[in-house]
């Protein structure tokens, strides 16, 4: 089994339609007087306009060889630099330390176990100059929204089929050939904000969405703004 990144890379632009959160990360980018970096870069659909926007390379890792293989592709399309790196976020080291890091498009779920999630935090902040900041988003589960979802076949964007493991807090996105899957792992707001407290991070924001909306018992996306101690 392989993962869906890599099984299929050349379709990442039909599965990552969402746009919302460039503006988002944009903007702290334009806020951010350092080094910039991404984590879980992809086909650098969110880095390639942070760095034209900001007039600066991004560096970005991944473990997936096809997607930052596109990324570099787009990246000459688009005239940009995108210093890439074929390496694990759990294992971030950077030999100047950034002043933003940023995780879209949910792939810290892709991370398993809570060991993984407190390795990287750790990483992050480590990596983080004094008041940088460390942004990404994640969903809220929503049972509902999982009971209507479990076991159904959807064709949008990529014909697959969902199953939740609620007691491994997972959900499986299955491709309709059945040849591979993308699993993410899911947490609740304690969760993550225990991961910023073991880290030594501070909460800056959380949003409910990327226009800055209130967090509320309702929301379904948590957006998190985090900062290193200036001292």
């Amino acid at each position: 089994m392989t993962t869906w990144d890599e099984a299929f890379a050349d379709r990442y632009d039909e599965w990552a339609y969402l746009t919302a959160d460039i503006p988002f990360y944009v903007g702290l980018a334009r806020d951010a007087d350092g080094p910039l970096v991404e984590l879980a870069i992809g086909n650098g659909r969110v880095a390639i306009p942070v760095a034209r926007a900001t007039g600066r390379p991004v560096i970005g890792l991944d473990t997936s060889p096809s997607m930052l293989a596109q990324a570099g592709e787009r990246a000459a399309e688009a005239g940009v630099t995108l210093e890439l790196s074929q390496s694990d976020m759990r294992e971030l080291a950077l030999e100047t330390p950034a002043a933003l890091v940023y995780c879209p498009a949910r792939a810290l779920m892709h991370l398993p176990t809570w060991a993984d999630r407190r390795r990287t935090f750790e990483r992050v902040a480590s990596a983080l100059r004094p008041g940088g900041r460390f942004a990404w988003n994640v969903f809220a589960f929503d049972h509902q929204l999982a009971t209507h979802l479990d076991g159904s076949r959807q064709d949008h964007p990529v014909p697959h089929t969902i199953h939740y493991a609620v007691g491994d807090n997972r959900v499986d996105l299955v491709v309709a050939a059945g040849d591979a899957t993308s699993s993410l792992w899911w947490g609740t707001r304690n969760e993550w904000l225990g991961l910023i407290d073991v880290a030594g991070l501070e909460l800056e924001a959380l949003y409910g969405g990327f226009a800055g909306e209130p967090f509320t018992e309702d929301s379904r996306e948590y957006v998190f703004v985090t900062r290193r101690p200036a001292h």
